[in-house]
């Protein structure tokens, strides 16, 4: 089983535990994901020893549903593409370059249409369906969390 697919079935557990935090730790590596509570902000990250070490592993997931999710919840019409997987959303290959795709565009299943960052490792994300993008959900650099629609597509 590889790190992201452990990561996913820790923040599963949390939602069907209710937990609004998890710490796992291995040696000097440290991993916390948290649940904004009701109060709260956006999720911050927490290492204590961040300042002995030069590397430690810190990842901070954010698992209570977005405002987009309920937007996502209108388009039942519409075929979705979904996060694999928590980590950030980059819309483009790289700072100021076009975005992948756009509202409009065609599609085909090996179509790249954004890049997941979890854990310092980039991920293509392909649409693996054919069709016309009718809407984005998410904002570039928006932190997304495992089966969070990203994008709405029109098939044929």
């Amino acid at each position: 089983m590889d790190e992201i697919e452990r990561i996913r079935q820790l923040v599963e557990m949390m939602v069907a535990n209710d937990l609004m935090e998890v710490t796992i730790r291995h040696g000097e590596e440290e991993l916390v994901l948290r649940r904004p509570g009701p109060a709260s902000g956006a999720p911050v990250a927490t290492h204590p020893s961040a300042m002995m070490h030069a590397v430690p592993m810190t990842a901070t997931a954010a698992v209570a549903p977005p405002a987009a999710t309920a937007t996502a919840a209108q388009d039942d019409a519409l075929t979705r593409i979904t996060s694999p997987m928590v980590g950030k959303f980059y819309a483009s290959p790289t700072p100021g370059a076009p975005a992948f795709i756009k509202v409009g565009q065609e599609i085909h299943p090996d179509t790249v249409v954004c890049i997941i960052e979890a854990m310092k490792v980039f991920n293509e994300i392909k649409a693996e369906t054919h069709g016309i993008v009718e809407k984005i959900y998410v904002a570039n650099e928006q932190a997304v969390e495992y089966g969070q629609p990203l994008f709405g597509v029109r098939r044929p």
